[in-house]
């Protein structure tokens, strides 16, 4: 909390304990005084609520509400995760009406979607590295940026390993798809432990990866049908359905072998791989340079105009070619990253390709 709660804030607590009769809430404390209270209610059959504001990057204010869970307390309450930060209104982070300004008289929507989205990478980065990284205990192992849950980290926007091993990221994935396994669930596994597993599938074996983000929702749709149906529900409360997700029609897929490819690859070298394919694309490059011209005009007080940057062509465009930041960090961790309108899957892909580990597929 520390790390992100401004100390002259107050903010709002909720502790709540399976077996205990109501609930322990404070409202309008401080970030030290929140933290007192917990420490005193909290137990591993706790669920934690706080809501509180964070100051991002861009200097933007937004309004969050950070979940923690014990390890006892049950996975049909809680899905995301042993600590989640939500954000109550997304648009802070990506934007609809906003000022902007015309460098030459044209507008350009291209422009604008490479200026919001910079503007919105930079604020969820600073931010899951500030609940990731609170301090140098390196006690948070592993986390992930979505617009939802805990799902496939290769088809999320952005993950952080603490140890640099990124390849935890495609066996997590290998495991949620193929095996039907909560990520949240299985993250604290070993990388060894992982590979066992992924080496347990049947030679051969293929899953369907998701290339965007829609398609990714279309999946977790399917999934929650699935856990709401008495045939096809999943038999123990880790997995989030039976067996192997279906493949489909838009998914790329991904073997068994290639998995164990990764998994035998120095993460320095996967590191390598991954830092040369974020290389942006020439529409990202020409976007960004007039979103720079923007910026800076403003910048010098040139006049502006409200414009809606929340428009499907906008959008498109992010989900298209949003930067990929391969980010070596200081403690030694690694994060990946893309706008949360993006997956990570088009950057894997590339790296494995150059790699030899998918043949160009």
């Amino acid at each position: 909390m520390t790390a992100i709660m401004d100390p002259e804030r107050r903010c709002d607590v909720e502790v709540s304990t399976l077996g205990v009769r109501g609930e322990v809430h404070r409202s309008g404390i401080s970030a030290d005084a929140a933290i007192e209270l917990v420490q005193a209610s909290f137990t591993t059959k706790s669920r934690v609520l706080t809501w509180l504001s964070a100051k991002v990057s861009s200097g933007n204010w937004v309004a969050m509400r950070l979940r923690c869970c014990g390890d006892s307390y049950p996975p049909r309450y809680h899905s995301y995760g042993p600590l989640v930060a939500d954000l109550w209104a997304p648009e802070q982070f990506y934007g609809q009406l906003v000022d902007v300004v015309f460098p030459d008289g044209k507008r350009s929507r291209l422009g604008e979607a490479a200026m919001m989205a910079r503007q919105a990478q930079a604020d969820v980065e600073d931010l899951l590295l500030r609940i990731c990284i609170p301090d140098e205990s390196n006690r948070v192992t592993t986390g992930c940026i979505s617009l939802e849950g805990w799902y496939s980290p290769i088809e999320l926007a952005g993950t952080y390993n603490a140890d640099g091993n990124i390849t935890r990221d495609v066996a997590l994935s290998w495991l949620h798809i193929h095996d039907g396994d909560r990520v949240e669930r299985v993250a604290g596994l070993s990388v060894d432990a992982l590979a066992e597993r992924v080496e347990a599938a049947p030679k051969g074996m293929r899953v369907g990866v998701s290339t965007t983000v829609k398609h990714l929702y279309e999946h977790v749709r399917r999934d929650l049908e699935s856990a709401n149906s008495r045939n096809d529900r999943p038999t123990h409360p880790g997995a989030v359905r039976r067996g192997a997700r279906s493949i489909a029609p838009t998914d790329v897929e991904l073997t068994r072998e290639q998995v164990l490819g990764v998994l035998e690859t120095p993460p320095s070298v996967l590191l390598e791989a991954l830092e040369t394919a974020a290389f942006p694309d020439d529409e990202w490059r020409d976007a960004e340079a007039i979103a720079l011209e923007m910026v800076e005009a403003k910048k010098q007080g040139a006049p502006t105009l409200e414009v809606n940057v929340d428009t499907g062509h906008h959008r498109h465009f992010i989900e298209q070619h949003a930067l990929y930041h391969v980010r070596r960090l200081p403690n030694g961790g690694v994060m990946l990253a893309t706008h949360p309108y993006r997956t990570l899957w088009p950057l894997w892909a590339d790296a494995l390709d150059l790699l030899g580990i998918r043949k160009n597929e």
